[in-house]
């Protein structure tokens, strides 16, 4: 591997930030000063340094995020915050993104990564990858509403939305609202939302609890993150295999 593409990839900086510090002759690989950023190196054997402190390679970053609301599923916005702005500065890499996108008003597990190809597979249609969300419903859902979600949706608009899973956990007929567990594989825009809305319901909150087989961490408070562990990027690989 080019050494300047080393570099970016630890971390270190933008593809023009790490070629200047090549350049004015802060880096050694193996103890030699080196001033091309054309040096090619070997990431698992070579030892890299920048201004003397050894750089720890690792190509690909995942974490699992408990997104809160009023918080953008994006990398950059110019007024709101978005959920790479929760990050710690050291964790806080230029090249990571979130695998898809829940709502402002949504919550929940969101992945962030700058593994490009497995969230390409995480959420391609043709994967099938399960999302399963919680939500508070405004209404009495039924057994008649699981045959709808059964059978897959068309609404009245036309938009057609593929089966979909939905199971009653709790119901206040008192308060005429639902707690639910509904599990979805398109992944489309407001899908859980208009899903209800063509059973004449509305989502009052909904929080995704898992994704393929990662579950979210029950011990991560609403805006806490944490790596995911070498077992669940393994689930994740084996869910898009």
């Amino acid at each position: 591997m080019r050494l300047d593409k080393f570099l970016v990839h630890a971390g270190i900086g933008s593809r023009k930030e790490v070629q200047q510090l090549i350049r004015s002759k802060q880096v050694q690989v193996n103890t030699v000063v080196v001033s091309s950023n054309r040096t090619d190196i070997t990431p698992l054997t070579d030892q890299v340094r920048v201004a003397g402190e050894l750089v720890h390679y690792q190509q690909f970053y995942y974490y699992m995020l408990n997104k809160p609301v009023n918080v953008l599923s994006a990398t950059t916005d110019a007024q709101q915050r978005t959920v790479l702005d929760l990050l710690a500065t050291g964790d806080a890499r230029t090249d990571l993104f979130p695998v898809g996108r829940l709502d402002k008003d949504t919550t929940g597990l969101l992945l962030l990564t700058n593994d490009g190809q497995l969230a390409h597979q995480l959420l391609s249609p043709r994967r099938q990858v399960a999302k399963v969300y919680r939500a508070l419903i405004a209404g009495v859902v039924t057994a008649a509403d699981q045959r709808r979600f059964a059978a897959g949706i068309t609404t009245k608009a036309g938009n057609t939305f593929a089966p979909a899973a939905l199971r009653i956990l709790a119901t206040d007929t008192a308060q005429q609202q639902s707690d639910i567990e509904v599990t979805v594989y398109e992944g489309k825009f407001h899908e859980v939302k208009r899903l209800f809305q063509a059973v004449g319901k509305e989502v009052l909150t909904l929080q995704r609890i898992q994704m393929g087989g990662l579950q979210l961490d029950a011990t991560l408070a609403a805006g806490a993150y944490r790596p995911l562990t070498m077992a669940e990027i393994a689930l994740l690989r084996k869910t898009v295999s």
